[in-house]
């Protein structure tokens, strides 16, 4: 893993330089404070400056599907079932040692040598102050150190960095919304909204993380709420996203800018709309006082639409008409080729991003949570797929998941960040692996194709989720979802003991940059597998097509099929293999001279 991670960087490098014209976007240099001038956001030099970040879900918050755990969506009805399952003393612990590993310093410099220069932090209010129904004084608040502390510990390990860090208040006091898991709302409690209490809790810890952080550069912003989304005139739009006037939202927002401000006049405060960041009737202008609309931004969200300017426009819109810098707040979970186009996107209107997020039990991220085969019984007995382990294999599972979360223990995906850094501006493609032809012939796993673009290392028919432009269900870029993100169907073959490609379609193709110790003539083989005898596949070598449509014949286990004597030259070479007809597994190509 260290020998990707040092080659994935090494490629990396040179972008933070290159990227955007006029546009400083790499973590070169001390943070200084910076603050919204015109449609950009600027550092304390003038410099426009282009945030590049990752939000760090799943630390303070977790949410059931980054677990597997499917509809059990909100922490605390997570929390619970494990408390039930393997003991309160066990639970208790391996949250403590959750929070202790999901995110240190180890993450936050690889996420620095990949090219981010900032992070946003989903914080829970509750490891901050106690909720109000626990609290011993009604009214009053009582300041927990957990969460100061972490948030302490991750400006120290990005300031090392020369990183922004963006404080995100993601779970409210009370919850503001009925999409429940993102702030582990307890719909048996008043709401954010139905509480002045909750309210008057959000804008004291506002206040008083202002007052702590009013002098650190390496504080970025202040992303005041995350997502919210109710109906505040009409009870069926629940997450707000008809709403007209938005007056709650604006008043809550104005209160808690102010409380901001009457402690700390130099960071950047950044407002969310209803309908999860994206409505904004009735809350622009912020405050008929032109004095207190400085030094704000309007973040938006975006998931599974288009990429065009056209899907972007109201947002557009909103800085030019308010003249205020915009922001990306979060964006991610989909394909590498979504990744490229969405970043492609925004940064080409001098807009800046978070993705989504740095690590969960699934493949769309940077890095990849790999649990033990303990934990998965305690996922299908949840999720209701299988009986219930012992209270003892319960707690083993989970104290190793709390272990597996570690920055070392994760798998990382090269592609991911390619296709974040690299690919948005560069149509060329470069090797995952590092492919060597010996004298005497080797093997390149089908599932080793390049890194690049649709359309320059692969094609694949599915490719990417469009559900909310497109209305249609939702799209499995990759059917096995394991392996890579890229639109190949990829599975772990249990025979083969190694990754596949599967469902390889007539027209889908795939290219290998292979090293060649001596050039001369070898004979191509694919290792495959068809259920059926229609499959037909070809092979170009260095962009010459071979005169040749081979047969894939039917077989129930992998075969070695011979496609051609191929010229190679010495060093690099190119090959690109095509599925032509029928669908079926590709397990390697093997040379041989």
């Amino acid at each position: 893993m260290k020998s990707i991670r040092s080659r994935v960087v090494q490629t990396f490098m040179f972008v933070a330089a290159s990227l955007v014209a006029g546009l400083s976007s790499g973590n070169t240099g001390a943070p200084s404070f910076l603050r919204a001038d015109g449609h950009f956001i600027v550092n304390e030099q003038g410099d426009k400056v282009l945030l590049r970040g990752m939000g760090l879900g799943g630390w303070m918050l977790q949410e059931g599907y980054m677990l597997k755990l499917g509809n059990l969506g909100q922490q605390h009805v997570i929390r619970a079932k494990f408390e039930a399952l393997a003991g309160k003393a066990a639970s208790d612990e391996f949250y403590n040692a959750w929070l202790a590993n999901h995110t240190t310093k180890a993450d936050i410099d690889a996420m620095a040598q990949w090219g981010f220069n900032s992070v946003r932090l989903p914080m829970h209010f509750n490891l901050y102050t106690l909720p109000i129904e626990q609290e011993p004084v009604v009214g009053q608040n009582t300041w927990l150190d957990q969460g100061f502390v972490m948030t302490d510990q991750l400006i120290a390990w990005a300031k090392a960095n020369n990183m922004y860090v963006i404080l995100d208040l993601h779970a409210a006091p009370g919850g503001q919304g009925n999409d429940f898991a993102i702030s582990d709302r307890n719909p048996n409690l008043p709401s954010l909204w139905q509480s002045e209490a909750n309210q008057q809790k959000m804008i004291a810890l506002w206040r008083k993380l202002a007052q702590r952080y009013a002098n650190e550069p390496t504080v970025g912003a202040y992303d005041i709420i995350n997502e919210p989304n109710w109906g505040f005139e009409n009870a069926a739009d629940k997450n707000g996203c008809k709403e007209t006037k938005n007056a709650p939202l604006k008043k809550l927002l104005q209160d808690v800018t102010q409380a901001i401000r009457e402690v700390d006049n130099k960071h950047i405060v950044i407002i969310e709309g209803n309908c999860w960041g994206n409505n904004y009737s009735g809350v622009l202008p912020l405050s008929d006082n032109a004095e207190a609309n400085k030094n704000l931004v309007l973040s938006f969200h975006k998931y599974w639409n288009n990429n065009t300017v056209g899907d972007i426009s109201g947002h557009l819109a909103l800085r030019e008409k308010y003249n205020m810098p915009i922001w990306l707040g979060e964006s991610g979970e989909n394909s590498n080729l979504w990744f490229t186009d969405a970043i492609q996107l925004v940064e080409s209107q001098g807009i800046g991003w978070a993705w989504w997020p740095l690590k969960k039990l699934g493949f769309n991220n940077p890095l990849e949570i790999k649990p033990n085969a303990d934990y998965w019984k305690v996922v299908d007995y949840l999720t209701g797929k299988g009986e219930k382990p012992s209270a003892a294999v319960a707690k083993k599972a989970l104290l190793q998941l709390a272990e597996d979360i570690r920055f070392e223990k994760n798998q990382f995906h090269p592609e991911v960040i390619d296709a974040m850094f690299r690919q948005p501006y560069s149509y060329t493609s470069v090797p995952f692996k590092n492919h060597r032809i010996k004298k005497s012939g080797g093997t390149v796993l089908a599932v080793d194709f390049d890194m690049g673009r649709s359309g320059v290392a692969y094609w694949d028919v599915d490719s990417a989720n469009y559900h909310v432009s497109t209305g249609k269900e939702r799209t499995l870029w990759n059917r096995g979802t394991t392996y890579r993100n890229e639109g190949v169907d990829i599975e772990f073959d249990a025979t083969k003991k190694s990754y596949v490609v599967t469902h390889f379609e007539a027209g889908e193709w795939l290219d290998y940059t292979v090293q060649v110790d001596k050039a001369g003539t070898y004979e191509l083989a694919a290792v495959v597998k068809a259920p059926n005898g229609d499959g037909k596949m070809s092979v170009s070598v260095n962009n010459q097509n071979l005169n040749a449509d081979v047969n894939v014949p039917a077989s129930q286990n992998y075969q070695s099929v011979t496609i051609s004597s191929v010229k190679l030259l010495q060093g690099a070479n190119r090959l690109r293999f095509y599925s032509k007809s029928g669908a079926y597994n590709l397990h390697s190509l093997v040379l041989h001279p």
